[in-house]
């Protein structure tokens, strides 16, 4: 057989060899952890913060509304009478008082009533006070109400300053005592079986007496202007 005759034997196709940089390269695993978020995961959170938003609107409005229709007045007070039965400044440092005052209090409010609780009162003299505090029981006002109270004040001997113990003195010689009857609590108001929480009511009632020495009892108010009431 001849060299031209020979047939070469067939040999296995070889594939190129890959490229640079290509040898390990393999496609990145699948993450949903940056999946952008879908069309109704957008539409959901929307919705969500819209309700969120109306439903705040309508309980402002609502609140505003029983503001305007419930919203309540302060009560007044007013101290319209006066008894003296006792007032020694004589033995300093240390004075002897008792007395009492007559105090009308008002609700002005048409759909709201108030509850007072721990209430005392005091008297001061030049912005000293001269009785200890006497705690009043609880007070229920009506709507559109008066009520008056007449607590009796001081008892014993309280101690006072020179100050006091030498105005009340002269003030006493002269036939005038300018003296401040304080109230102070806490309050609440109440609108139909509705409760607000506690407030501090601070009730402030300046009068003028008139007082001779020697003389106890009923004593004469040559002035007792409108009280001031803070809550």
């Amino acid at each position: 057989m001849t060299d031209q005759e020979k047939q070469e034997d067939p040999q296995p196709k070889q594939s190129p060899p890959p490229k640079m940089g290509q040898e390990n390269k393999k496609p990145p695993p699948h993450s949903s952890k940056h999946n952008p978020p879908t069309a109704s995961q957008g539409g959901a959170a929307r919705s969500c913060c819209l309700c969120i938003f109306i439903f705040l609107l309508l309980a402002g409005a609502t609140a505003l509304t029983l503001w305007l229709i419930y919203r309540p007045h302060k009560p007044r007070f007013a101290v319209v009478g006066a008894a003296i039965y006792q007032l020694n400044a004589t033995s300093q440092p240390f004075i002897s008082t008792s007395m009492q005052f007559t105090i009308v209090t008002r609700n002005p409010n048409r759909r709201v009533s108030i509850f007072y609780e721990k209430l005392q009162a005091y008297v001061s003299y030049k912005s000293q006070q001269i009785t200890p505090a006497v705690d009043l029981p609880p007070l229920y006002h009506e709507t559109k109400s008066t009520v008056a109270m007449s607590p009796v004040l001081g008892s014993g001997t309280v101690p006072a300053s020179a100050e006091v113990v030498n105005g009340l003195m002269m003030d006493e010689a002269y036939g005038v005592v300018a003296l401040r009857v304080v109230l102070l609590g806490k309050l609440r108001w109440k609108v139909g079986a509705i409760k607000t929480g506690k407030y501090g009511v601070y009730v402030k009632c300046d009068v003028w007496v008139g007082l001779k020495k020697g003389v106890v009892g009923q004593v004469p108010l040559l002035g007792a202007p409108p009280c001031k009431v803070d809550i």
